[in-house]
């Protein structure tokens, strides 16, 4: 007798543990992460230690910020499954271990992702990454607008820079008849040009009208890659470095480039300078100023750097003297080329690349600027990026508009200057959320917006007149909305907004309660036949009830539990009460105290909800007579209210 219960127990347990982990998975997949994280908590301290369990619980504990115990369930998780573990997981390991202030450790565990899976681009480098082009070629909807400038010519035009309204820019287009050309391209050599902004068509495209040369700065060599101060008094910019009447070159006839200042004056821009950080050795060029503008950044070929061109920063005293250049080290530099630095005004760093992985000769990329620290760059992609160069991103100050260069296919000459907008399509979803039984407005239900792989996006709760409204959603996005409230079914909705309607998006809710009429009001909780075993999809919906229960600690309930007409009468009742047992011993499992549950009564085959005992009926028919219902007897007070 011992060992029968002992095998009945271990039976039970088994079937129990598969009940919850179908539960779990549920709630995993609804994005209910608190509920998942409490089922898969149980498994794992009733010794289910599986890796998808095991990760899942961690993940759960990560969407729901709860790091320091994420934390904890990932380092087991790779303590057990490191030779397995899948890259997502390694990296949200790494994730809370940087929130959690072990920043180190996270390097450590980010830089694995290159052991476990060569293609992931969040630890690799030029030689080891494989989906960088799907990546790349498919990047969300930033720059649109796309847009190759009227003033381009067949000769080189590129990069430039935004000051209030005027565009500046540099072209080897000629600017005499009898100039002399710069033997490297065969272009005459470099001006700075400046023209005023025009936007044109109906979506507003950025274009600028015919430019005229800047007298006061040209010379005779390249001038070109200019910065001017926010007050428009000072101006750096790159000239040639001459010499006994011509630009000195190396041995491969590239010409050393010097950083000068500039003075705005009654005269124009005169009072030109050469920084005292120039060196007729190796060249130093294309400046550009922090948001603060008390550092310049540039680009330069000199000896000691990581690659072909490095770039560097220098601090600008307030007497007007200059520290130390200093190299931004290897998490920007590579041994590639890396050039035309631009620091926007929201801070980011972009500039130009070969070293970096992208899509072909330079690329644009951007870094941010983290305690002391730049992150890692990221490549712009598509359509900034393309197979050939892609250089020279400037933006206005308002971040809504600017330019870059490249030599792609389909332009107008050597190199063009094309223009580009942000994307800033933005739409509103907004809803009602009304009560399935009472037909009214339904008041502090929270209302969260997920994006497709759950991560929580905005999150609020309804008026009283169960009314919401999310404004500032951008537009061509998948989109989860999910409504919960206590005592409540939980629901959800796929939405889209797309660009070319209104923006404005309706989404309604219509939830169930779960008391209804002094029952706990859940889907029907069935039965195989003859069976009196908690089925999967019982499981789940006996967690509404454990929810409820626990919702209101002092409440009361009775089970009653049904059959079907097959079988004898004696057959059924005594099924129906192993059957109300059965869900009673699964809620006092999940915590709900006994005395709380009243009764726990099978009514066999006497009370049908159709007429299967009079006529032949479908196994559908049949099973819809195979039930339980919980029953109020004490409410009590809700913990919520």
């Amino acid at each position: 007798m011992k060992q029968t219960l002992l095998t009945f127990l271990l039976l039970f347990s088994l079937l129990l543990q598969g009940q919850r982990r179908y539960a779990a998975d549920r709630y995993f997949e609804e994005y209910a992460f608190k509920k998942s994280a409490e089922l898969y908590q149980i498994l794992y301290d009733r010794g289910n230690k599986s890796y998808e369990v095991i990760s899942k619980l961690g993940d759960s504990y990560y969407h729901t910020v709860s790091f320091k115990i994420a934390e904890k369930i990932y380092e087991e998780l790779l303590d057990r499954y490191e030779d397995v573990i899948l890259p997502d997981h390694l990296f949200r390991y790494a994730q809370v271990l940087k929130s959690n202030g072990k920043i180190k450790e996270s390097d450590t565990w980010m830089l694995k992702l290159k052991d476990i899976d060569g293609s992931d681009s969040r630890a690799i480098d030029l030689a080891s990454n494989k989906d960088y082009f799907s990546n790349y070629t498919n990047m969300p909807k930033t720059y649109v607008h796309i847009h190759n400038l009227s003033i381009n010519t067949k000769y080189s035009d590129f990069s430039g820079f935004v000051h209030d309204d005027t565009f500046y820019f540099w072209s080897t287009r000629p600017s005499s008849k009898k100039e002399e050309l710069y033997k490297w391209n065969n272009q005459p050599y470099l001006n700075i040009y400046k023209s005023e902004q025009v936007p044109i068509g109906e979506k507003v495209v950025l274009d600028v009208e015919k430019p005229d040369p800047m007298t006061s700065l040209n010379s005779k060599y390249h001038d070109s890659n200019l910065v001017i101060t926010k007050d428009g008094q000072t101006m750096y910019f790159t000239r040639a470095n001459e010499r006994r009447g011509r630009s000195r070159r190396n041995k491969k006839g590239i010409a050393h480039l010097k950083i000068f200042k500039a003075k705005l004056t009654t005269k124009g821009w005169s009072k030109i300078e050469e920084l005292p950080f120039n060196n007729k050795d190796y060249s130093i060029g294309h400046p550009t100023l922090s948001e603060d503008e008390k550092t310049l950044f540039f680009t330069s070929d000199k000896p000691g750097g990581y690659g072909s061109t490095d770039l560097y920063k220098v601090a600008i005293m307030e007497d007007g003297s200059y520290g130390e250049p200093e190299n931004l080290g290897d998490t920007i530099n590579t041994e590639g080329r890396e050039m035309f630095p631009f620091v926007a005004s929201n801070g980011k760093l972009f500039f130009s690349s070969d070293g970096h992985i992208g899509l072909g000769a330079l690329d644009i990329f951007q870094t941010n600027l983290k305690e002391g620290k730049f992150t890692k760059p990221q490549n712009l992609g598509e359509p900034i990026n393309g197979a050939l160069d892609d250089f020279g991103f400037v933006m206005n100050q308002e971040e809504t508009a600017g330019y870059f260069s490249s030599n792609r296919k389909g332009g107008k000459g050597d190199d063009d200057i094309y223009s580009y907008q942000l994307y800033n399509c933005k739409g509103v979803i907004s809803g009602l959320v009304t009560d399935a039984k009472t037909k009214g407005p339904v008041g502090k239900v929270t209302i969260r917006i997920l994006d497709e792989k759950g991560n929580q996006l905005f999150k609020q709760v309804t008026k009283e007149d169960g009314t919401y409204s999310f404004d500032e959603v951008e537009c061509e996005k998948k989109y989860v909305v999910v409504a919960a409230k206590e005592d409540y079914k939980s629901s959800k909705n796929d939405v889209y907004i797309s660009e070319d309607d209104d923006r404005t998006l309706k989404n309604d809710f219509v939830i169930d309660p779960l008391i209804i009429d002094g029952k706990i009001a859940i889907d029907p909780i069935y039965f195989d036949y003859g069976s009196f075993q908690i089925r999967e999809d019982a499981a789940y919906e006996l967690e509404k009830v454990v929810s409820v229960m626990k919702n209101y600690p002092e409440m009361i309930i009775k089970i009653e539990s049904h059959t079907d007409s097959r079988g004898t009468y004696m057959f059924n009742k005594r099924l129906s009460n192993k059957r109300a047992i059965a869900t009673r011993d699964y809620i006092v499992f999940r915590g709900i105290e006994l005395q709380r549950i009243q009764s726990a009564k099978g009514y066999g085959e006497s009370r049908p909800i159709n007429d299967c005992n009079k006529r032949k009926c479908s196994k559908e028919e049949h099973q819809q007579n195979r039930r339980s219902y919980f029953i109020i007897i004490k409410k009590g007070t809700s913990i919520t209210d």
